[in-house]
């Protein structure tokens, strides 16, 4: 095997099983451990086991045999190979494809983790952590390499870019998924540089609303999608999982309906009518008219009682009030939102899709529906209902003055004003747009990095007190380590905290980044500061996700992608989305920015459609352009794909034709006619019956003769003046 600082440093521990058995009978535990421990050696896995914390157990794993590992390895690329995600054939010598370099950490903990959790009739063991038989078995999670991730956060807390030799580091390790997130975050960094200098020049020049800075902005997210389906094209190939959502994995859950033979392969196929799903599918259509009613009802409330509120209500209490509908919409709508998800993942599992990629693709397209309403609805509401109904529409929300009735002294601070007599706030929709990119950022980093951190460091405070306390009323809760061996103690310390922490999902810092590029796309030209707030928090964001990873959860396990995968869809919609809402605030607001007072009245509605329409034509127009551009342009990735191609057929020709099969064929090489060669000639037709054809084909023997002839011939027969001419 390879020397691995992290499996040393972890005493040659590939991965740990979390077996927790507070809830279960002793028999019962017994049972399902040992069914563990032999579902396991099954498959060629070494283990050891050692106390946890709070009745549970920790099952040390880690390979049996390098040779039965070097074949599980062999296998696997095998399996690349036929499927086209390596273009050549995998090295025959197992064990040299172990021991070699190109053997990664993220490919190694792969192939185990796939022994421990594939089905036993695909040679696993079939352990599905809280699921059926392994309801007891907690999780699964390789250790962390401590002494990298010290490395890896000092080296990355000095460095402003990352170089694609970091990139690969993060795949090598934590495997390409995590690192397709990395890289987007740090493309996406890389591009705000352009649009964060614009965007300051733009306030101080220009101001906000300006239709120079929202064809700028249009024209920048266009080039960051583009660019970035590129660049996942180059790192599929330089990391060698180009087409690697071939291969998928079958779902557990998956029900067919019946089997069929393959006419091509002979192999029986599991199938469930794509009419049938389709059909359950439309049930989408009614989910995201609930989500849109339930939540849009939920927020237009809020936003309703806010607006009463701040600027209707002027009496005892305002300061305090206006906070109000913060703290309603703060509580209810993560609320409503954790019960639609659970719809929607319900929903999901009725589809009842084949691979867990598509089950994945397909959760993701419904969360995607909750965060668009839940992040951007509020702003739509003020853009495009307050800002040009709002002197008609505030008149009807004294509905709300249920909300100040108790604080208020008379009636008249209740009272709302007459259709048209109100005046909107114009710097609302401004102060909107800067608590989502600024305010909420820094919201969110807090309860992201720092609130876990402490939270973390609190209870592990609360168990050494609760420890020492018990210790001191005769140390028989002195704790779990009371037993463990000296040279393990540090060790098993580490690993007992590791397995309390939680699990890392990249899809969560994904559709964190892909909602605050539909921002920068949709509201921007409202605040033209927006991308210099957003390329400071992603700087941050990049460093603190990294030792979140490092320090805040399990080390993940590593899975392949090829992409970003269906937030490249959500990309490209709030794209387009965006040079639609650019050009309609860019309209709206063309009086100099002051936008209209309230009234529909300075609105022309054919106007605000023709722009509309020649923004969306115009995106479509750009976008092809940008595509275009960037097709001609040739990339490290493309020059390696055909390098590796040609590199396969030329291995090809020579183990089927030999060393010199890419050789000038000898017919071609000169041949000299000599005294010696033609009485050869003559030997030979002399011993060999010859006919006509034979005679054909014997008048001239190379090239060079039948290049003399012809030259005799067009001299023959040149025409006379050809021949003056001469």
């Amino acid at each position: 095997m390879a020397p691995n600082s992290g499996l040393h440093s972890n005493f040659n521990v590939d991965y740990v099983i979390s077996y927790r058995f507070a809830d279960t009978h002793n028999v019962e535990a017994r049972n399902g451990f040992t069914a563990l421990m032999q579902s396991l050696a099954r498959v060629g896995l070494a283990t050891e086991v050692r106390n946890g914390d709070n009745c549970s157990l920790l099952v040390f794993i880690k390979v049996g045999s390098d040779k039965s590992f070097a074949h599980e390895v062999y296998r696997s690329r095998v399996k690349d190979w036929l499927h086209g995600v390596r273009a050549a054939e995998p090295a025959k010598d197992t064990q040299d494809t172990v021991s070699g370099q190109d053997l990664t950490e993220a490919e190694r903990f792969r192939i185990i983790h796939h022994l421990i959790t594939s089905p036993t009739e695909e040679g696993g063991a079939g352990v599905t952590p809280k699921e059926g038989r392994w309801k007891n078995v907690e999780s699964i999670f390789p250790l962390h390499d401590h002494t990298f991730n010290k490395e890896w956060i000092k080296k990355w807390s000095t460095m402003t870019f990352l170089k694609v030799e970091d990139l690969d580091e993060i795949r090598n390790r934590f495997g390409e998924k995590i690192a397709y997130y990395f890289a987007f975050t740090q493309n996406y960094f890389a591009f705000l540089i352009f649009p964060a200098a614009f965007g300051f020049a733009s306030w101080v020049i220009l101001g906000s609303f300006s239709p120079i800075y929202a064809l700028v902005n249009g024209l920048w997210c266009v080039t960051l999608v583009e660019y970035w389906k590129r660049q996942e094209l180059d790192l599929s190939v330089r990391w060698g999982v180009k087409g690697v959502a071939g291969i998928q994995k079958k779902r557990r859950d998956f029900k067919h309906e019946k089997e069929i033979r393959d006419p091509v392969t002979g192999e029986t196929l599991q199938i469930f009518p794509a009419t049938k799903r389709l059909s359950r599918q439309l049930l989408q259509v009614p989910f995201a008219f609930l989500a849109v009613l339930a939540l849009g009802t939920l927020i237009a409330t809020g936003f309703g009682i806010e607006i009463f509120l701040s600027e209707v209500y002027n009496g005892p209490g305002k300061t305090l009030l206006v906070f109000l509908p913060t703290g309603l919409l703060t509580t209810l709508v993560p609320t409503l939102t954790t019960m639609l998800t659970t719809v929607a993942t319900q929903l999901n599992e009725y589809e009842n899709w084949e691979t867990a990629e598509s089950y994945e693709s397909a959760l993701t397209q419904k969360i995607f529906v909750l965060n668009f309403i839940t992040s951007y609805l509020p702003i739509f509401l003020t853009a495009f209902v307050y800002v040009p109904f709002g002197s008609i529409v505030v008149p009807y929300l004294d509905i709300f003055s249920l909300t100040a009735r108790p604080f208020a002294q008379q009636e008249k601070q209740l009272q709302t004003p007459k259709s048209g007599a109100f005046v909107i706030n114009p710097s609302r929709l401004k102060n909107q747009v800067i608590y989502f990119t600024v305010t909420a950022q820094i919201v969110n980093f807090g309860l992201e990095t720092i609130l876990p951190y402490v939270k973390r460091r609190g209870f592990s405070k609360y168990q050494e007190m609760k420890s020492e306390s018990a210790a001191k009323k005769g140390g028989a809760g002195a704790g779990v380590a009371i037993d463990d061996v000296p040279e393990e103690a540090e060790f098993l310390k580490r690993v007992r905290n590791e397995a309390e922490l939680d699990v890392y999902d990249v899809a969560t810092d994904l559709r964190e980044m892909v909602v605050q590029f539909g921002y920068l796309s949709l509201f921007s030209v409202v605040w033209p500061l927006t991308p210099v707030s957003f390329i400071i928090n992603n700087w941050i964001e990049l460093r603190s996700d990294a030792a979140k990873i490092c320090l805040g959860m399990q080390r993940p396990t590593p899975h392949r992608a090829d992409s970003i995968g269906p937030w490249l869809d959500s990309l490209e919609f709030l794209a387009w989305l965006g040079s639609i809402t650019s050009a309609a605030l860019a309209y709206l607001f063309s009086n100099n920015g002051l936008g209209p007072d309230g009234t529909p009245a300075t609105i022309k509605g054919w106007a605000l459609l023709l722009t509309i329409f020649f923004s969306e034509h115009l995106y479509l127009l750009v976008r092809w352009g940008v595509r275009l551009a960037i097709s001609k342009i040739d990339s490290p990735g493309m020059e390696k794909e055909r390098g590796e191609r040609f590199r396969v057929r030329k291995q090809y020709l020579q183990d089927t034709l030999g060393q010199d099969a890419l050789d000038v064929p000898s017919g071609f090489m000169e041949e000299k006619i000599t005294r010696s060669s033609l009485e050869e000639d003559a030997r030979q037709s002399s011993l060999r019956t010859t006919g006509t054809t034979e005679h054909f084909w014997s008048r001239q023997r190379t090239w060079e003769e039948s290049a003399r002839v012809g030259a005799n011939l067009i001299e023959k027969m040149a025409p006379k003046e050809g021949k003056k001419q001469q």
